[in-house]
């Protein structure tokens, strides 16, 4: 078995690794290019995101939902903290290629340092309705924050 089999078994059956970063296995090369696969478990929706510079996504926690974001261009700093807390943690931050998940219940939120295009694999359904009956919004990162991790 894979390491990222192993870290997707582990969420399909809800032991949520502490680690945030997925580990990805090792890509197939050959004359035609490369093959990297991101996950191997069921999802239920993707969804590809496009984020400016400067801007914030999330600000929230959800209910039930779980997702993976992938980095395909640009940055993310990434935050995350118990519901409820108010300090702000220090952001982890993913380069293109990386891959991270977001548990259930856990505020978190994404500041892009670059303009970004991002993936996310969800365990629920990813319409608009859907997804905002899951969430709960919470003021985390704040444009005063914003500025602390901008140039």
């Amino acid at each position: 078995m894979t390491k990222n089999q192993e870290y997707s078994n582990a969420v399909s059956c809800g032991n949520f690794p502490a680690e945030f970063l997925v580990p990805l296995d090792d890509s197939f090369i050959d004359n035609r290019g490369e093959i990297v696969n991101l996950l191997l478990t069921s999802i239920t929706s993707v969804a590809r995101i496009t984020s400016k510079a400067g801007t914030v996504r999330a600000n929230h926690f959800h209910k039930t939902d779980w997702h993976y974001a992938y980095v395909e261009s640009g940055e993310i700093l990434y935050f995350e903290r118990p519901i409820g807390d108010s300090q702000v943690p220090a952001p982890h931050i993913y380069s293109p290629g990386e891959m991270f998940f977001t548990r259930p219940n856990v505020e978190h939120a994404m500041l892009f340092s670059k303009d970004t295009v991002f993936f996310t694999f969800a365990k629920n359904e990813r319409s608009h309705d859907t997804h905002e009956a899951d969430l709960v919004r919470v003021p985390f990162i704040t444009p005063d924050l914003i500025q602390k991790y901008m140039p």
